[in-house]
């Protein structure tokens, strides 16, 4: 299943099983038609319109949160956390995604992170979060976990969230782009070394 997730950079990876999927597009190099695109919040590296457009085909679905809506056109479909949808026979779960000690994500804009079941697997993306206490009852294959700091989590906040989330396979995300370095995402490998299986993910 691995080889069937491409990081883009940020928090954009495609991910392609019985359906192509896209989270968060941003910097998009090549056009591409997807069947689903998730958004977890409305900052612009996030809900870009124009590399949204990028990967948006006629029949693509986009879920997004409510704030994102009015800046997008299709087939558009709205959640809050808690929130379960089937789209194009993918599972899509919406789950909290917010800070604790910040003030850029909070927890009343009801922004998200998704898990969503590709080939039988469970994919976590965590959006722009800090290490929060639903993480323990979070339960997936594979975890794409921010790990930059500033905005979200630090690398060892994100080592505690993979030890909550016990996936099979931990992904870093959310640095080279805005903020964060590769030592943020080498630091999150050598914390869970022993522990859970990281793969450093090369940028495509």
């Amino acid at each position: 299943m691995i080889e069937n997730i491409h990081w883009l950079g940020h928090d954009s990876f495609k991910i392609d099983g019985e359906k192509i999927i896209y989270t968060d597009p941003f910097k998009i190099k090549k056009n591409d038609t997807a069947d689903i695109i998730l958004i977890t919040h409305e900052h612009f590296d996030h809900c870009s319109p124009e590399d949204i457009q990028k990967v948006q085909g006629g029949r693509t679905v986009i879920v997004a949160t409510a704030g994102c809506a009015g800046k997008l056109t299709g087939d558009i479909k709205t959640v809050k956390p808690g929130d379960r949808l089937t789209v194009s026979g993918i599972e899509i779960e919406a789950v909290p995604s917010y800070n604790t000690n910040k003030q850029f994500h909070t927890k009343d804009s009801n922004w998200v992170g998704y898990i969503f079941t590709v080939n039988g697997q469970r994919i976590y993306i965590a959006g722009d979060t800090d290490y929060i206490p639903e993480m323990k009852s979070l339960k997936a294959d594979i975890a794409l976990l921010p790990v930059s700091g500033t905005y979200v989590m630090t690398a060892e906040e994100a080592v505690q969230a993979a030890l909550d989330i016990q996936p099979g396979i931990a992904i870093p995300m959310h640095y080279n782009s805005i903020v964060g370095t590769d030592a943020d995402a080498e630091r999150f490998k050598e914390g869970l070394k022993g522990r859970v299986e990281v793969r450093v993910l090369k940028e495509e």
